[in-house]
């Protein structure tokens, strides 16, 4: 009987063991189903806490992050020293709900593609726009939609760069208080944007595409 008993109980640990590691298997094709079906995709456009609220408003957006690209120093800060960088954000999405084509479309009425010295009122490199291409699909889509841009606008010059993507330094620590900064300070955020003149800009270029 205590052989018996002692079969049953190792018999069901067994199978417990079984099923926390099915679980665990299933719970890890999941995590790996879920980042098969997101992609990033990062853009500068001056101020990042604007460029941030922007796309987090599009659907198919899963999460955006306010950071640093484009340079050679490492950890660069918001306070201390990030020259070379550009303010810049990683668009993390969901290609079946929104594609890069759309991201794209979304992104230039969003800056103002002639200012070759930042955006609106901020001024200097780090300012400057960009689209940072991960691959060679992203580069063509990129050039297609420049290229749309130019035709449209045939007496400007359309000087937003496209550029290899390099490592994207998020906005940490200290200063995380960026991040989400829309979010986190609206009435700020607002007087911010309006004195910028953003989105009277982003108006007289773009007109009623303008998403703000």
């Amino acid at each position: 009987m205590k052989s018996l008993l002692l079969g049953i109980a190792v018999s069901v640990i067994a199978l417990a063991g079984l099923a926390v590691a099915g679980t665990m298997d299933q719970e890890e094709a999941m995590m790996d189903r879920e980042k098969t079906m997101t992609a990033k995709a990062i853009f500068a456009g001056g101020c990042f806490w604007c460029m941030e609220a922007d796309f987090e408003k599009l659907d198919g957006v899963i999460d955006v992050v306010s950071g640093f690209t484009g340079g050679t120093l490492k950890n660069p800060t918001y306070n201390g020293n990030h020259a070379g960088h550009y303010e810049a954000v990683e668009v993390t999405y969901d290609p079946a709900k929104v594609s890069y084509r759309q991201l794209l479309d979304h992104y230039w009425v969003n800056i103002d593609p002639f200012d070759d010295g930042g955006q609106f009122c901020d001024r200097g490199h780090s300012y400057l726009a960009a689209i940072f291409v991960a691959n060679e699909a992203e580069r063509k889509s990129a050039e297609a939609s420049k290229r749309a841009v130019i035709e449209m606008f045939p007496g400007e010059k359309v000087v937003t760069p496209i550029l290899d993507t390099s490592t994207f330094y998020p906005i940490k620590g200290e200063e995380s208080y960026h991040q989400d900064f829309y979010k986190k300070s609206p009435v700020r955020y607002k007087l911010y944007r309006w004195n910028c003149g953003r989105d009277q800009r982003l108006k007289e270029i773009w007109g009623d595409k303008a998403s703000h």
